[in-house]
């Protein structure tokens, strides 16, 4: 491969990988590595359709005045994801605002926004947001044309087997069969027997450090995906009144109330679940852990101590789970340290555990698929 087509093959691959992303954090509800801006709320900072680096909320530091971050509203645009800048600090939590918008959103009908609702922070380099133009407004067009083939071809075979996140697995797959099919029939047919030319790469001949780097970023993507989708933070609206009530939301102010939160584990891999709290007037536990095996429940108690001030607070802890393939003593040791490390561990062992076979079969040398046919007497293949 020459410089050239090394350039070509790197720059396509990353443009895949920034659409996954973008894709697979929209399907998550949180940004993954990159995300982008629908509205013009953000101008001239970012304009609607660019497209910024998120940093994960569990690696960016503390949020500071002039972050811009992507936070899960409660009531700005009927609730979702929403990036704005930090413009202020309350006992409450931030205070956020639009670059182009004239008032802050708390000024509006947003409560003030806690570290629990931030997902992501956009990357800053010398206070400057690190945009990447266009960047949405090319994944939604991508998006609107995935979407009118799917309903296209459902409304073809009679079937809505084809919609959604389901169905446009199915269209992946189908189209890299496809994509395959046709590789392999032009590399029966291409070449003619009569020629000699030689060729610097060999068919069916695969470099094994090739598939065995190929297992690990699988085999890591899939298991740290897999984790961070199980993890995440929890929510809780509460108003603080000055009465009582049979709401389990609305809490005298000053008083406590209590929940039992329910955690299941419905995978095969036994898996160890922590709590912490990510805003104040939060506590959770007993107990602070609980290690589920397949089918296996259990109870940990979380308590909201409502503020002595009337009003409508949101409170938020976070849950972490990790695959026990280590002592769930190291685990919690790590993640105690951050919770990125504790991940780190467990996806590294997991590789471990599906490359050591890979290794033994290919090795670092090159494989074989198929061996060349010897030419028989007659002069037939």
């Amino acid at each position: 491969m020459n410089l050239r087509s090394a350039a070509v093959y790197t720059v396509e691959l990353g443009l895949l990988l920034s659409v996954a992303a973008i894709l697979v954090g929209q399907f998550y509800g949180t940004p993954v590595l990159l995300s982008f801006v629908e509205t013009g709320s953000m101008a001239p900072t970012m304009e609607a359709g660019d497209g910024f680096v998120a940093i994960p909320a569990a690696v960016a530091g503390p949020v500071e005045r002039g972050d811009v971050v992507t936070f899960e509203a409660r009531n700005l645009h009927g609730g979702g994801l929403t990036t704005h800048r930090v413009v202020g600090e309350t006992n409450q939590g931030y205070v956020t605002q639009g670059d182009a918008n004239t008032v802050t959103d708390q000024a509006d009908t947003e409560p003030p926004v806690s570290d629990g609702q931030i997902k992501a922070k956009a990357l800053r380099v010398d206070g400057d947001v690190v945009v990447i133009p266009h960047l949405g407004t090319a994944v939604m067009g991508l998006q609107d044309g995935l979407g009118r083939a799917q309903q296209g071809l459902a409304a073809t075979l009679g079937t809505s087997a084809l919609l959604g996140t389901q169905g446009l697995s199915y269209l992946l797959f189908g189209f890299g069969t496809l994509v395959y099919a046709i590789g392999l029939f032009e590399e029966r047919s291409g070449r003619p027997r009569g020629d000699r030319s030689r060729s610097r790469s060999r068919p069916h001949v695969y470099d094994g450090r090739t598939i065995l780097l190929a297992s690990i970023l699988f085999i890591a993507t899939v298991s740290m995906g897999t984790m961070g989708a199980m993890s995440g933070t929890e929510r809780i609206d509460i108003v603080s009144a000055s009465f009582d009530s049979e709401r389990s939301t609305v809490i005298p102010a000053g008083e406590q109330r209590q929940w039992n939160d329910t955690f299941y584990n419905g995978g095969v891999i036994p898996v160890v679940t922590t709590l912490e709290p990510t805003s104040g007037g939060i506590e959770t536990g007993p107990p602070d852990h609980v290690r589920l095996s397949r089918g296996e429940l259990a109870n940990v108690t979380v308590t909201v101590t409502a503020p002595p001030e009337t009003g409508a607070y949101v409170r938020s802890y976070a849950e972490y789970r990790y695959f026990v393939v280590l002592p769930p003593s190291v685990i919690l040791s790590l993640h105690a340290i951050h919770p990125w490390l504790a991940m780190s561990a467990v996806t590294a062992v997991i590789s471990t555990v599906f490359v050591v076979p890979v290794l033994f079969v290919t090795g670092f040398g090159p494989v074989r698929t198929r061996e060349r046919k010897r030419e028989s007497p007659t002069g037939w293949w």
